[in-house]
């Protein structure tokens, strides 16, 4: 019987899962592409994916400094919900969680969508008065979402303490076609459809510069030599305000870590995302049975990548308090990921000062849930130069004085 190493078992099922040999030897690229999409994580993926499906835009470069799916979109929490109180947000959001819907099929490729479900509980008075607000928002776009009670809210998570003893559960805003997918699976999926139409996925391969002439992209400078584009996607979140000095202009952004952590996997107890934003604390368990907690941002700028002690005392604090059983669990890992974070805290999807330069960022705490929404837009909007999913989020926005300010609206940016 033939023997295989462990290297050897594990490499053949990433060339099996992946479908493409170049997950281990990355193409060289091309002379010239008719766009280049810096940033191989499920948004640059799902932009080179929908620039080829919807637009026939096929001869694409996708290019990462890393490994596919090695930022934000390998350390997500992997929330999936779409209710938001601004109309721009709503219509992003509920584009995306409907593409979640039929992704998998879409794909050829099982990304483990679950509409599991998302409460976001209120905790106060002023939760109660926004939620039920954002409830008769949704309603008018289209969004399906309810206001329920305490009861419910038991019913729906039976291991949720309603008398905490800070904040009570006064009742939550409910999204049963919410969920969650496998974080993972949404880049390999894309990134294996995006090899089969011919685009190239170039890992290990980073942008040095960004080239111009009269004001026009001409291509980038890369570690693998010079590449000649059309038109080009910066797409790389946290790093965006770097690349944009690259290209000659600045962003109004601001970049930090997110932490969250799992703890050790437990039998099923929980079939419901709960967002407890009071708090800061959020919570569901995994296909494996550990629990995903999240919790807020770094209150500094910074662009490490690792966890903190005291995230974890915070966040841990208050879940305990919310839900008591979960006191006696031991933490499996922790991890940050370097988000970008704008004044209004919503995106930037928006050409540049740098003609057919185009940016996709600021997707802050809550990208994961935006990925095919975003590729779709964004996609529209560098083929076609106007897309009126992304219409109210370009950069004018900011010297407009045309704020879309979920944070304040919403009372959280996830």
């Amino acid at each position: 019987m033939k023997r295989y190493s462990a290297f050897a078992v594990a490499k053949e099922a990433l060339k099996y899962h992946m479908g493409w040999e170049r997950a281990w030897a990355s193409p060289e690229p091309k002379k010239k592409y008719d766009a280049i999409i810096i940033g191989a994580g499920g948004h640059g993926l799902a932009t080179a994916y929908y620039l080829g499906k919807n637009h026939g835009i096929r001869n694409v470069a996708i290019l990462e400094k890393g490994w596919l799916g090695g930022g934000n979109t390998g350390r997500n929490t992997t929330i999936i919900r779409s209710n938001y109180l601004q109309d721009a947000s709503a219509a992003m959001y509920e584009k995306s969680r409907s593409l979640y819907e039929t992704l998998s099929q879409d794909l050829n490729y099982n990304i483990m969508f679950s509409p599991r479900g998302v409460i976001m509980l209120a905790q106060t008075q002023h939760e109660v008065r926004g939620y039920e607000r954002t409830a008769h928002a949704n309603a008018l776009q289209g969004v399906k979402t309810e206001f329920i009670s305490p009861s419910r809210v038991k019913e729906l998570c039976p291991i949720i303490n309603l008398e905490g003893p800070r904040y009570p559960v006064l009742g939550g805003l409910w999204q049963a076609r919410g969920g969650t997918a496998r974080h993972d699976a949404v880049a390999w999926g894309y990134a294996r459809a995006c090899s089969a139409m011919g685009m190239d996925v170039i890992q290990k391969c980073e942008v040095s510069g960004i080239r111009t002439e009269g004001g026009k992209v001409t291509g980038v400078s890369t570690n693998k030599g010079d590449i000649a584009c059309d038109k080009l996607g910066i797409v790389v979140a946290g790093h965006s305000g770097h690349l944009a000095d690259m290209a000659g202009f600045r962003l109004p952004i601001e970049s930090v870590a997110l932490q969250a952590l799992v703890s050790e996997p437990i039998k099923p107890c929980m079939d419901v995302v709960v967002m407890a934003n009071t708090v800061h604390g959020y919570m569901s368990q995994s296909d494996k049975g550990e629990m995903v907690i999240g919790g807020g941002a770094d209150g500094y700028n910074n662009y490490t990548q690792r966890g903190s002690f005291h995230h974890i005392e915070e966040t841990v604090r208050a879940l305990i308090e919310t839900f008591p059983m979960i006191s006696r669990l031991k933490m499996l890992r922790q991890w940050g990921g370097i988000v970008d974070m704008t004044g209004d805290r919503s995106p930037i999807l928006s050409k540049t000062p740098v003609e057919n330069v185009f940016i996709n960022c600021g997707w802050g705490t809550g990208g994961f849930k935006a990925i095919p929404g975003s590729g779709w837009g964004f996609a529209e909007l560098m083929a076609k130069g106007y897309s009126p999913l992304t219409a109210e989020f370009g950069l004018e926005r900011f010297y407009e004085g045309r704020f879309i300010d979920e944070s304040v609206a919403a009372g959280v940016a996830h």
